[in-house]
């Protein structure tokens, strides 16, 4: 019996990879279709191993993907959908050529809407799963909450960004969630944790809209994630919401809802309501009851025994339970020229009092000559009228705090202050190359000092001084140690000869002369110190290193040089930053210098 050949390309990479023409052609849809489904069901390219198998031999470079996931793809039941709604475009269109106006409305009417419920659920069976994977959610949705209504842009997905976003940071003002924070150039970097999960989002700096000269972002694709994210995030805030005992949806201010998003054409009066909405508490359900406070840690025996893990536990609880009551009682007065929504949402999370100017903004609490204020936050050199009740510290200082889990000194923070550098609380501490810049390294390590550093007079002083004392001291330990071997030698000595003389009698001249020569040899000489070459020690340490690096199985070689590049290429991202940082530190100087020589020059000019 003959066997039938087998295809080439039937097998293997060239069975499991299929091209966009390919997956395009299988699945009918167009190209627009196929990538809003592909967005939607979180399927993405793929790169092979070996490209021209997987492209059955095609020269170029194709877009791969899986051929199971398509296949996954013929059964969604969204695909007879996005069909239908082709039809229907195509009724509109074939009822507006033919003036057909009372057809086309009922087309209109009749119009089929797409529900993505079910992919949520099937890609995020669990609550934790969806918790795992917020941050993009959250960033996009933040992000599009700050658009106005722009050609590719729907004005609802922006207006319900708006209200999701808003509904969110008050689930983490409810469980007083938040636990880092920081300002960078892209915005504002928050972290907070739910049920052990860590989410990590940025809110953008609040700027007018500038729209771009180039289509050099795709908003359309943008909008079809945000239609997904949006979704999501429905999803994940009601059941926030529940799991607080929060009324859901909350009844927020009029500037969320559609019929009143036209009176609200200034985006100053839209960002004064959403702040306004963050300093209102939101309804609880009737009868229930506070949400219970983390419970006290159990003590289990590790499997390594290690009881330091446990304590750090220990007392990473007990940071956290004092970082969630740290503004308590305390209230805030904000002044007009500082960012108010971050401000008011850090502080309503640690369960501090916010209110701001009520002729400015609206949602005013509590007035400025209210005594019981104990921080008034300003962002300006000086101020005319002051109360001596309170504290006037710059911004910076509330998130400091928060990133400090304690109430700093505001000795640095006051009115008019040099500020301290601000530092990023998102430090990997897993892994071992890590940039650290001088400020943070000089507040670590109090006898840190820079390289860079030119030393003044009295600085070389003191160096010079310090070493005279270090030469004075080693000099006096070398005699010390020579004193001190003197005297062991003369010891032994005496001792040899009083052994010598005790047992002359005894002993024939040869027994003694074998006697001397035994003692000789255990006596105790001076040693000799041995100068090491740093050179060849370090030519030696790279030979050995070698060698252990050929002893890599086969198997473990590939993952072994993947490590290796990333240490390199972190270690040149470290380059770049110090590179970065000292060419900054010279223009500092530089103007620094320039500015002292203008000085110069102007004081001799109104001298002479």
């Amino acid at each position: 019996m003959v066997s039938k050949k087998k295809k080439k390309y039937s097998s293997g990479e060239g069975a499991q990879f299929m091209t966009r023409k390919a997956a395009l052609k299988k699945l009918q849809l167009s190209l627009k279709d196929f990538r809003r489904i592909c967005i939607l069901k979180g399927i993405y390219p793929r790169e092979p191993r070996n490209r021209k198998r997987a492209q059955k031999g095609a020269g170029g470079i194709k877009t791969l993907y899986h051929t199971k996931d398509i296949k996954f793809l013929l059964h969604e039941p969204i695909i007879w959908k996005l069909r239908d709604l082709k039809v229907f475009q195509q009724k509109i269109r074939k009822a507006r050529a033919t003036r057909q106006f009372g057809q086309m409305r009922k087309y209109l009417r009749d119009y089929p809407s797409i529900n993505i419920d079910h992919i949520v659920k099937e890609r995020y069976p669990t609550f934790v799963d969806a918790l795992r994977d917020l941050d993009d959610c959250l960033t996009l949705c933040f992000l599009f909450s700050t658009f106005p209504s722009i050609k590719k842009v729907p004005r609802d997905q922006s207006l319900l960004c708006r209200r999701l976003s808003v509904e969110f940071m008050h689930a983490v003002i409810a469980a007083k969630a938040l636990r880092k924070v920081f300002i960078s150039i892209k915005g504002y970097y928050y972290q907070a944790e739910f049920e052990g999960q860590t989410i990590t989002w940025i809110v953008p700096h609040h700027f007018s809209f500038q729209p771009q000269s180039k289509d050099e972002v795709d908003f359309k694709i943008m909008s079809t994630f945000v239609e997904f994210y949006t979704m999501m995030l429905g999803f994940v805030n009601f059941k926030l919401f529940h799991s607080l005992n929060l009324v859901y949806p909350p009844q927020l201010t009029a500037g969320f809802t559609p019929e009143t998003d036209k009176d609200l054409v200034d985006e100053h009066a839209y960002v004064a309501e959403r702040i306004a909405a963050l300093n209102i508490s939101v309804a609880k359900i009737a009868g229930s009851n506070e949400v219970e406070e983390l419970p006290e840690i159990d003590i289990f025996q590790t499997e390594d025994g290690d009881p330091q893990k446990l304590e750090e536990a220990k007392l990473e609880v007990e940071k956290v339970k004092n970082l969630k009551t740290m503004f308590k009682g305390l209230k805030f007065f904000l002044n007009r020229e500082v960012p108010r929504e971050p401000l008011v949402f850090i502080i309503r999370c640690f369960g501090g009092e916010v209110s701001w100017d009520k002729d400015h903004f609206v949602g005013a609490t509590f007035d400025e000559s209210d005594e019981s204020i104990a921080y008034q936050i300003v962002d300006r050199p000086s101020m005319d009228k002051q109360y001596l009740s309170r504290y006037y510290v710059q911004p910076q200082w509330v998130f400091d705090s928060v990133n400090a889990r304690t109430l700093l000194p505001i000795n640095k923070y006051l009115m008019g202050a040099v500020l301290p550098p601000h530092l990023s609380p998102f430090v990997d501490k897993i892994k071992d190359q890590v940039y650290m810049p001088p400020e943070e390294r000089a507040l670590k390590d109090p006898n840190f000092k820079p390289l860079d550093d030119e030393p003044s007079g009295s600085d070389i002083e003191e160096a010079s001084d310090e070493d005279a004392e270090e030469k004075e001291e080693d000099s006096s330990e070398e005699d010390d140690e020579k004193a001190l071997t003197r005297q062991y030698q003369q010891e032994v000595a005496e001792d040899s000869t009083s052994e010598d003389e005790d047992v002359k009698d005894d002993l024939d001249p040869e027994k003694k002369k074998l006697a001397k020569e035994k003692k000789k040899a255990m006596a105790v000489s001076t040693g000799v110190t041995h100068k090491e070459n740093p050179y060849q020690k370090e030519i030696e340490d790279k030979q050995a290193f070698r060698l252990r690096e050929k002893l890599v199985r086969k198997k473990h070689r590939n993952l072994y040089k993947s490590m290796k590049a990333g240490q390199e290429q972190r270690k040149k991202e470290i380059w770049l930053l110090r590179k970065k940082r000292r060419l900054h530190d010279e223009k500092v100087k530089e103007e620094k210098k320039a500015e002292k020589r203008k000085q110069k020059m102007q004081a001799l000019e109104a001298t002479s």
